[in-house]
Parts: C-alpha cells; structure tokens; sequence
C-alpha cells in the first residue's frame, strides 16, 4: 500500500461525499499500512472525522499533527505501535482500541488515562477501572515523595550534626556491621488463582513467580508473573491488579520465565518486546503474549511433567527445561514470524541421574555452564554450544561437606547472589549455604566429585519439609526464602559479598524475619500456611510470596 488519495478516503469513509470535510467515520483498517503513509496535510481535511479504524495494519507511531480534533472513536488494533503519547491531540476520544500491539506496555495504559480524560472505553473495557489505578499511583506517588522528603531532611539534620562534632576513630568491625533493616509493609492478598474463580478456593497450591525484566536500562519492574493450579496471572504490584490472566484447563503449571526479544517489524525496524514461558505437569512449554492474552507457541518439551524453567541471561532466545524424566533440555525459541508464531529447536539434552529442582546458568560464564539443584544433589554441565556432543552426563557433582554422606543430599534451593557467590539449600536441615563458585572451581582439578568452598552458613527454619525455594536479588545483596508457617527469611549478605570471611564464622541469624500477616479469608483468619517460593525485583521495592493456601502475598518498602 502506498500514500492514502482522496479518492481512497472517499471510497472508505462514510456518509458517501465528493467532499472530504463532510466524512464522518473512515474505515483504513486491513491496508497494510506504515507510518509514513498517513498524510497530516490530507487527513487535516477531515474536519468532521469522528470514527477512525486503523486496526489491522503495520503503524509503528501516529503523527502528531493530524488536526482530528473532533475524533471521537479509534480502533488501532493488531499495529505494531509501541508508544501512546501521539493521542493527546484527540482531546474529545471517547473510546480507543489498541489491542494486539505487542510493544505496548502496563506503563502505556496508565499513561493512556492521563492523556484522554474523557476516554470512556479502552478495549471494549469500561475506563474507570484504569482511572482508579492511576488515582491509587497519584497517592502512592504523593506519599512516598513526602517519605523522601522527610528522610532528605532529617539526612540534613545528620550532615549538619556531624560537621558539628569532632571525629571520632573508627571502631574495630565497622566494616562489618550489618545494614539496618529494610521496612517492608504487606500490600496486597490476592486469590487470583482460584479454581473456577472460587472465593472458596484456598487449597490451590502456587509454586513459582518472576518479576518482568525492566524496559529501560537503569529502570526496575513492578510487573511479576505467578503461576500456580491451571493458571498463569500478571499483576501489578503497586496496585495489586491483576492485569493478565492465562488459563489451560487440565494444566499445573510449576514453573515461569520472562525474556526480552528484539523483534523487527514490517518496516524493518527494531522493536523489544517480553514473552513468558510457562510450563507444568503436562510436559509443554507455553510462549505466553500477556499483552494481547493469547499463547503463540507451544513446545512438547518433555513426556514427564517440567519442573523448572529459566532463560539463559546470555542469549535471550535459549530456553532450559527440566524434567521429572531426568533430563535437562536446551531449547533456542527463535524470534516470532509476522502472526507472533514461534518455532523452537533443540540444540542440546543434558542427562540427570535424579529429579531437577532448580536451575542456575553460572553467572560469570553462563553461556559454558549450568548448575542444577536435583533431589540427588547438586551438578554441573558444560553447556557450550562450539561442542561436538549434543548428548551430555552431568561433569562435575559438588558436595557441602566432608565423610561418608557428602554426596546424595536434595538441593531444592540455589541462586546467584553475585558472579562468584552462590546460595544453595537442602544439603543440610535448619542453614542456607554461601559458597564460592570460583574458589570450588578453580580447586577441582580432574575430579568428577568437589567438595564447595563454604564462606558461610545462613541460620533458616528447622522443618524437615521440602522444596521452599530460596531467591536472591544481586543489587542489594539479598538472600530471601520461605518457610512452613508463613513466614520470609531475609538475610543481608553485602558484607559477605565485599569481603568474604577467611573460614565460615558461626551460623548467621537472619537480618530479619517478615512474619505471616494473617489476612482474611472466608471469614476467618488464615494463620498458618507454607511460603513456597519468595522473589523481589531488582531495587526491592516489591517482594512477592506464593503460598501452598492460593494466596498471593505482595510486600512493598516504605
């Protein structure tokens, strides 16, 4: 489709005219048209447009100079616009479409509500529900802006005190003291993943979230996936909306993932956009487009069920699955073709000799190594792709302690805490490991079996239960992790990290302990249930817990 003329415009628009100025409602949809080709001087001429459809075609952006100021109605579905702001020359839109734009984002819909305050309708959706979620950010936005400013001034007041005062020497261990206590408040208990959306609903068991990788470098998400009985759901933590809901009858899904493509558009420009990976006891892997609420590509990855997933940080399109079969798979999920269709290829199958629990990419080379967390220990594989072998055992086990029961312990929990230091639990009742990766590598020589180079050891519940899985948020240092009553372990770990200890100290009390709030439901109050899972975005500033009682739990920092 080239340029639009007047005579395609009077062909399309309604009521039928010889004269542009007197069109009402214009249909351009299905044209297979690009940016460019939407004039500014020939659409300024209808001066009474009301109704415009452009669904179903290649836009990118609007031109902000239209002159459709009387636009009552705008259908932009399935384009590939990746901004909003161009909308605010229709100051009298009553009602917008834009689904099936996979680079719009939940900041764009927000966005949308400040831009148009008279729109009525988003997606055939009533609007008010977005104004109160814009209402419910102003006051947040408001509130913490105070908080900042009061910390800004008491800080001052520190400053000025010290100046004030003589300097005193340091003491002996400063170095060491721990960071006081982050404050975290519960926001947010939701029963999102209730079977057949039953309020009753409060045994469904969650097992796994992942907050959405950040937009824009420097920036962090409030958007985490859940995932948990048959379904998937994408929630907002500030306002504790659930934006997106996913469901597959007859599916458990235990694990999700997010990675960041860069897709090329119909004008052959570069566009990022975020797809979920969600996979569970039916051996399949869904790629998830939250955005549009549709899966666009399913891989039979396993025959068993698939007990974790995760994307490796050095390549956004490979895919690790594993499996109750005893096998890890390296899947590549390709970029989607112009229907968002995927088409995934298997490039390496890596053998387990008992259950994989949790996966680890290595993150100083996580292109050449994977970690895993099995029932029957913890193993490494070569993963490089410049090797012969598309088949491989596992090439190195590493045990947490000295004698005769070393080896055989279940690691259900495991996670990076920077690119040396890894926190894994289960090898022993009642501690969470700190462990040096470079010291323990660089240590193993030939040997097919390593003993960890321990620097620490965390103090965490005593239960005999298993499978709580621990996480870890690089950027502060953290280690997080659930337990049986309800309750999240947080550990600060940043003086371990700058400055590992020689040998293991004695076992270390959390930093603090986040108790279970007790929140209604069904009338009474829910005391007691399991964290199986905890996970916080990069600034911590939002902390989500799964529970085995179908509840989400969401914590922010004040």
């Amino acid at each position: 489709m080239g340029p639009l003329s007047a005579r395609l415009l009077m062909q399309r628009g309604r009521p039928k005219s010889d004269r542009l100025g007197k069109i009402r409602s214009l249909d351009l949809s299905g044209l297979e048209l690009l940016s460019e080709h939407l004039d500014p001087k020939l659409l300024c001429r209808l001066t009474q447009l009301q109704e415009l459809d452009l669904s179903n075609n290649h836009l990118e952006t609007l031109p902000d100079n239209l002159g459709l100021s009387h636009l009552r109605v705008l259908r932009c579905a399935n384009n590939q616009l990746g901004d909003v702001t161009a909308l605010c020359q229709f100051p009298k839109l009553e009602e917008l479409s834009l689904e099936g734009n996979p680079f719009l984002t939940v900041n764009d819909n927000l966005k949308v509500s400040f831009l148009l305050p008279t729109l009525r309708k988003v997606n055939g959706k009533d609007a008010s529900s977005t104004y109160s979620q814009v209402e419910n950010l102003n006051r947040e936005l408001t509130s913490r802006v105070r908080m900042i400013s009061e910390e800004l001034v008491a800080a001052s007041r520190t400053q000025v005190q010290k100046a004030n005062s003589p300097e005193k020497p340091p003491e002996a261990g400063a170095a060491h003291k721990p960071r006081p206590a982050v404050k975290l408040e519960p926001l947010h208990f939701l029963q999102c993943h209730s079977k057949n959306n039953s309020p009753q609903d409060l045994e469904t068991q969650l097992w796994a979230c992942a907050f959405e990788p950040a937009w824009e470098e420097g920036a962090t998400s409030q958007t985490v996936a859940t995932c948990g009985g048959e379904a998937v759901c994408v929630i907002d933590c500030q306002t504790g909306i659930v934006l997106h809901k996913y469901k597959a009858p007859g599916e458990e899904f235990f694990s999700v993932a997010w990675t960041a493509l860069m897709v090329v558009t119909q004008a052959g420009h570069k566009k990022r956009w975020s797809v979920l990976a969600a996979a569970g006891l039916r051996g399949l892997v869904r790629l998830l487009h939250v955005r549009a609420g549709f899966c666009c590509g399913v891989i039979r990855a396993h025959k068993k069920a698939i007990a974790t997933l995760c994307f490796s940080p050095a390549h956004e399109t490979h895919l690790f699955t594993a499996s109750y079969d005893k096998r890890i798979i390296l899947w590549d999920i390709g970029v989607p073709n112009q229907d968002y269709e995927f088409q995934a290829s298997q490039l390496l199958t890596l053998d387990t000799t008992s259950i994989p629990l949790r996966l680890c990419p290595v993150a100083s080379c996580p292109d050449a190594r994977l970690l895993a967390g099995c029932e029957g220990g913890c193993c490494c594989w070569d993963v490089r792709l410049d090797q012969p072998q598309k088949r491989r055992v596992c090439e190195v086990e590493f045990v947490f302690s000295e004698g005769s029961e070393a080896s055989g312990r279940r690691v259900d929990g495991l996670a990076f805490v920077n690119e040396d230091i890894v926190a894994s639990k289960g090898s022993g009742l009642g501690t969470i490991c700190l462990w040096s990766w470079r010291q323990t590598w660089g240590g193993r020589g030939s040997q097919s079996t390593v003993a960890v180079v321990v620097l620490a050891r965390l103090q965490w519940s005593s239960t005999e239960l298993a499978y709580f899985s621990l996480s870890a948020c690089p950027d502060k240092g953290i280690v997080l992790c659930g337990d049986e009553e309800g309750n999240v372990w947080l550990y600060d770990v940043s003086n371990i990290l700058k400055q590992p200890p020689l040998l293991p100290a004695a076992l270390q009390a959390p930093t603090q302990i986040l108790k279970w709030p007790q929140p209604w439901a069904l009338g009474q109050v829910v005391t007691k249930t399991m964290v199986n899972t905890v996970v916080a975005n990069a600034s911590f500033t939002y902390l989500t817990a799964l529970t085995d009682s179908n509840i989400v739990a969401i914590w922010g920092r004040m």
